[in-house]
């Protein structure tokens, strides 16, 4: 196989990675009121450093937004192997122990620190010029608006922290929380350049721009409006942000940003790189549209696909590779995430994005033998995969099957550090359908694009046929348990998972999932931080009686 040639390779990842045990040294710290930073390139590294505290996974590997989000989801079942409680505890909204999710509170809150940090030293050192100051202060808003909607889509609501100065707050009111990130991503919108896709250079493409900034805002807006039910909001300058500053944003995102969506929807997939083997991919003519470059449709990723840095790979892929086994093109991970069959068996086969989302193990379209069950203490297998995230795999020069980025970029063949595939947060598909979903004048044109794509007729745009295309379009990428929740559809649509077949250890089982409405849909907030705050915190609703114990 022929190896991609990278030119710089984004040289701007390559830094956020390598900077980041630096910045995560108490030795910077000390430093902020001295001699830290000293130039513009210091605070550049700072602001890296807050990318670097989302994009990097540490462990607990499977405390990451997508993975939670995904497992939330009616789409998947907890998975994985009889010893691991936690995921099946996700699944059921509960908790299998009362700090389970200190790891990804403490991850947010280091990152909006370093925003902070970064906020602060803007004035401390010397531009060559504003529009350089500007890109900076933009990318720091934006980034602190992202951790704090992730924070409040894991815990409803929590401290709202506005500077490095950290002391114990309690939790901040909807209303306080979403004003201060809609206020940051309408500076970031005013701050960022209004560049191209095409025009942006090659080691830039990995940042935050304008067009990720509105394409946020409307995802921001569209959970806020419909899980709190307030159409706008004031903001701490006095101006009223309304649906119809959003669908300005959203719309101008769509003409101006450079972004699209590619010919073919199964192309935006690694499995589509493996199409010498793979029967699906061989047979319907696929072709990795890759990660750079001819990539128009990603407005905003976490990216991996470089191993200029050691030990920062995909772990999400990894967690939801098929446990036990290796086959071409579906790679071995710790099988979390199986699909609930309930999906595929409503999904229409007319759409092409079933299979090119779903793998299931007895369809001999898929041109794949030898499936093994219970390949390792397996729990809740289904014989249904999803596709977009997991590891590939390849045949290289010598016959032996390795993953598709040990012959494109040199990975190490070690299968827990191997996955380089980028995270998509937002494609443009989903800025389409938010576009159509807002009500744009555009919105029939928005959806008509976004099916015509896969070959399906036009359908009016209604609420229910957007929610049928959200979950067909954007299945398996991190969305679907917080549209649920924005539509007020999650208790309903979860509780119809009953006496679902699967597997455990290869014996047949039933799994039936009962949402717990008296959560409200979000986590329990660590027990440490509650001790910590000396009272000041208190739990969310719902995590105190022993119903809350998996």
């Amino acid at each position: 196989m022929k190896k991609i040639n990278i030119s710089i390779l984004i040289i701007s990842i390559w830094m956020l990675f390598s900077c980041s045990d630096f910045l995560d040294t108490e030795d910077l710290t000390q430093k902020n009121s001295s001699n830290f930073p000293q130039t513009s390139e210091d605070v550049f590294s700072s602001l890296l450093s807050a990318y670097a505290a989302i994009g990097e996974i540490k462990d607990p590997y499977w405390q990451t937004f997508f993975l939670l989000a995904e497992t939330m989801s009616d789409d998947r079942f907890g998975g994985g192997s009889t010893v691991d409680r936690m995921i099946l505890a996700v699944n059921e909204y509960k908790k299998s122990q009362d700090n389970m999710y200190s790891g990804i509170w403490s991850k947010y809150y280091r990152g909006i620190y370093r925003t902070h940090f970064t906020l602060e030293s803007i004035d401390r050192v010397v531009w060559e010029s504003e529009e350089q100051k500007n890109k900076i202060l933009g990318q720091a808003y934006f980034l602190r608006a992202y951790m704090y909607f992730d924070l409040c889509r894991l815990f409803g609501t929590v401290p709202l922290v506005l500077s490095t100065q950290v002391e114990s707050l309690p939790k901040a009111s909807p209303e306080e929380l979403y004003g201060c990130i809609f206020s940051d991503l309408k500076k970031a919108i005013e701050l960022l350049p209004s560049t191209s896709l095409a025009n942006i250079q090659d080691t830039e493409k990995s940042l935050a721009t304008k067009w990720a900034a509105q394409a946020l805002l409307a995802r921001v807006y569209l959970f806020y409006s419909g899980y709190y039910k307030n159409s706008s909001i004031e903001l701490s300058d006095q101006t009223v942000l309304d649906k119809e500053y959003v669908i300005r944003n959203i719309d101008d995102c769509i003409a101006n940003s450079g972004h699209g969506l590619i010919s073919d929807f199964r192309n935006l997939w690694p499995y589509s790189l493996s199409n010498k083997e793979y029967g699906y991919a061989k047979n319907n003519r696929l072709e990795w549209i890759g990660e750079n470059g001819d990539n128009v449709e990603t407005v905003f990723a976490w990216k991996y696909s470089t191993l200029l840095w050691k030990g920062f790979s995909n772990k999400i892929n990894l967690y939801f590779g098929i446990k036990g086994q290796d086959q071409i093109p579906f790679g071995k991970g710790w099988g979390f995430g199986t699909v609930n069959p309930q999906l595929y068996e409503q999904w229409p086969d007319d759409d092409i994005r079933k299979k090119a989302s779903i793998y299931y193990v007895d369809d001999p379209e898929e041109g794949t033998t030898g499936f093994i069950w219970n390949g390792e203490n397996n729990q809740q297998e289904t014989g249904y995969w999803q596709k977009k995230y997991m590891p590939i795999n390849v045949r290289n020069a010598e016959g032996n099957i390795v993953n598709y980025s040990c012959e494109l970029y040199g990975a190490t063949t070690n299968f827990q550090e191997n996955n380089t595939q980028d995270l998509v947060v937002i494609r443009f598909a989903d800025v389409l359908l938010m576009g159509a979903e807002l009500g744009s004048v555009h919105a029939q044109e928005y959806l008509d694009q976004v099916r015509k794509r896969v070959g399906l007729p036009s359908v009016p745009v209604t609420l229910d046929n957007i929610k049928k295309e959200r979950r067909y379009e954007l299945a398996f990428e991190g969305v679907r348990y917080y549209d649920l929740l924005r539509w007020g559809d999650a208790e309903k649509e979860i509780n119809k998972i009953v006496d679902v077949p699967a597997r455990t250890m290869n014996v047949p089982i039933k799994v039936t999932v009962k949402f717990r409405p008296e959560t409200g849909g979000f986590l329990p907030i660590p027990e440490n931080e509650i001790l910590l705050s000396n009272g000041v915190l208190v739990q969310n609703p719902g995590w105190t009686g022993t119903d809350a114990l998996y």
